[in-house]
């Protein structure tokens, strides 16, 4: 007690401290994941959540609750642009907070704010064997921004403030405010009983600042942490060298801005937010194996993944290399081949004389040709296709839209089939391009698109949605999502039939066995009965034409659109149409522009 005034333990007082702070930066949603050791923490969300001063999601798994939270996160670029909202996920201690560790890798090669608050025993408890208790401290290792330990508080005089400092600097390395290399950050705090407030007390989780301690704030005006401006200073360029635009996974709009400005063809992946546009040049990962070795200088923007086409491109010895990478994250140079990284755009090139219109003009009538081959290819008769997925999913998805696209095949024929003049949002978790935690990544989108008004589908696998079922739950208390899963079933892994495994079972039978249960995987999952155990919604789609029906309408809850394909002549239609691709635009390029010798590259 301070005179009649009740005081909270020291444990209640840090937890909503630590929530306070997070709502005082701007944080505006929180995943928990429920525990004991966190218990102060819970309570303190809930009680924000409560008076309205934070949205606060529950999941009784960590790792979905962490691809949760960087889903949340992803999706606050509909509202914020491209500085991303932090959002923070909480977890109790143990093996709880090791199951973050997924999401915290791809929120590090992503650049996504996630703010880790893992609860845990405290220092005296550590290394006894106690329950529930191990060596946390560095857990994420080089993954995060930022990590402390914070001491289990007692109550100290000035320790709310010293907390309050502590938050100010992780929050300010999670937006990377200073590096601008925003991204994971871990706040590893130690709590001791009591975690749960007496009857008489459960009101002061609610108070005002510093009234839970009897603290003043008159000294507590939060410090502002200024950005720090990068100076782009003058790169002249050479009009004459033939160049292209590649734009990688969140390059955004300057990337197909400065294309245009500068007359290059851009070669966007379809997650770059670049992919859109008079001079993106349409399967341009097939149209390479045509005019590729035309290319003299590449600029780089955003992290481009998709393709090995456009790797091979980069790491080429006679090309020369320009990134554009802002910010302290590491550039983008797999071929360790850059010959300049800079900051941003030079404002000169906005205004320096254009390339070749030539130039542009093949790669242009490149494009068109290859557009139209994959269309054919898209809408021929027969047996529905994981392209002809595609495609009707990128026909259905408009600017207002915003698309969660899952690694392996399907952001690759997402990125073969787009033709878009504005582009919808399109979301895919590139960092380390996995398939896990792909639903709860689209869920989380989703509840940030719905406030925005927006619709939100997501375009998976078969193995991309079974890996995260469990991303399908929801508990009754927590708040309802709008979203449509497309899932192209072809009962197992097909993008391994596009690389050299299957190329060796193709050309070795006997191996094809191996190939089957080892890379392949099939598994033979209901996908009807999984979602009917979850509660959701499942539609099993004949046909295209079905699919395109489906896809017209706007979302109720969560609806699975289930569409089965075939995955034995993956193989051989995407060699059949690279072949037909090449054979198209050498046919539409102007004489001089094809090249001298045959090449080839493969289409994944």
């Amino acid at each position: 007690m301070t005179g009649d005034q009740p005081v909270l333990p020291p444990a209640l007082v840090a937890a909503r401290e630590i929530v306070e702070s997070l709502v005082a930066d701007g944080v505006t949603d929180v995943v928990l994941s429920p525990g004991s050791r966190s218990a102060a923490l819970a309570y303190a969300l809930d009680a924000a959540d409560a008076a309205g001063r934070l949205t606060l999601h529950v999941r009784i798994d960590e790792r979905t609750a962490a691809f949760l939270a960087l889903g949340l996160s992803r999706g606050s670029a509909i509202t914020e642009g491209r500085d991303l909202r932090p959002v923070a996920v909480v977890t109790t201690s143990g093996t709880a907070a090791a199951n973050l560790h997924p999401a915290v890798l791809e929120a590090h090669h992503t650049g996504v704010p996630l703010v880790l608050v893992t609860a845990d025993r405290p220092h005296e408890l550590r290394g006894t064997g106690a329950n529930q208790t191990t060596d946390q401290v560095g857990l994420y290792g080089g993954a995060v921004r930022h990590a402390v330990d914070v001491p289990a508080p007692d109550g100290r005089p000035g320790e709310t403030r010293d907390l309050r400092a502590v938050l100010v600097r992780a929050l300010a390395a999670a937006r990377g405010t200073r590096s601008r290399y925003p991204g994971p950050v871990h706040l590893n705090v130690a709590f001791r009983e009591p975690l749960a407030p007496s009857a008489a007390l459960a009101g002061l989780l609610s108070a005002g600042p510093g009234e839970a301690s009897g603290e003043t704030r008159a000294d507590a005006r939060r410090t502002v942490v200024e950005a720090v401006t990068d100076d782009v200073g003058p790169y002249p360029l050479d009009p004459g060298p033939a160049t292209v635009l590649v734009a990688g996974d969140g390059a955004g709009d300057d990337a197909r801005r400065i294309a245009e400005a500068r007359g290059w063809p851009l070669l966007a992946e379809a997650s770059s937010g670049a992919a859109a546009g008079t001079h993106a040049v349409a399967a341009h990962r097939i149209v390479l194996g045509a005019l590729g070795s035309r290319v003299e200088r590449v600029v780089v923007m955003g992290r481009p993944t998709l393709s090995r086409p456009v790797q091979q491109l980069l790491g080429r010895e006679d090309v020369e290399v320009l990134v554009v990478a802002p910010g302290a994250a590491p550039w983008p140079d797999a071929a360790r081949s850059a010959s300049a990284v800079l900051p941003g755009v030079p404002a000169g090139w906005w205004t320096e004389p254009t390339g070749d219109r030539a130039w542009l003009d093949a790669w242009r009538g490149a494009g068109e040709a290859a557009r139209k081959v994959v269309a054919a290819h898209a809408s021929a008769p027969g047996p529905t296709t994981a392209l002809a997925v595609a495609a009707a999913v990128a026909d259905a998805s408009g600017p207002g839209d915003v698309l969660v696209v899952g690694s392996s095949n399907p952001v690759r024929d997402l990125d073969l089939v787009a033709d878009w003049d504005v582009a919808p949002l399109v979301l895919a978790n590139r960092g380390l391009a996995g398939i896990d935690g792909t639903v709860s990544t689209a869920t989380g989108v989703a509840h940030v698109a719905a406030r925005a008004g927006r619709r939100t589908r997501a375009l998976v696998g078969d193995l991309t949605f079974l890996h995260d079922a469990g991303g399908l739950l929801r508990g009754p208390l927590e708040p309802s999502v709008d979203l449509q899963v497309v899932v192209v079933n072809d009962d197992g892994g097909s993008i391994f039939a596009t690389l050299e495994y299957g190329a060796l079972a193709e050309q070795e039978p006997s191996t094809s066995p191996t190939f089957e249960r080892v890379f392949a995987t099939p598994h033979g999952a209901d996908l009807a009965a999984l979602c009917a155990g979850y509660g959701v919604r499942h539609r099993l789609v004949a046909d295209v034409e079905g699919l395109r029906e489906a896809l017209a309408g706007r979302p109720q809850g969560v609806e699975v659109l289930e569409v089965r394909v075939a995955r034995g002549s993956r193989r051989t239609d995407g060699t059949r149409l690279a072949d037909e691709v090449r054979e198209a635009v050498l046919r539409a390029v102007p004489t001089g522009f094809a090249p001298s010798a045959p090449e080839r590259h493969g289409v994944a």
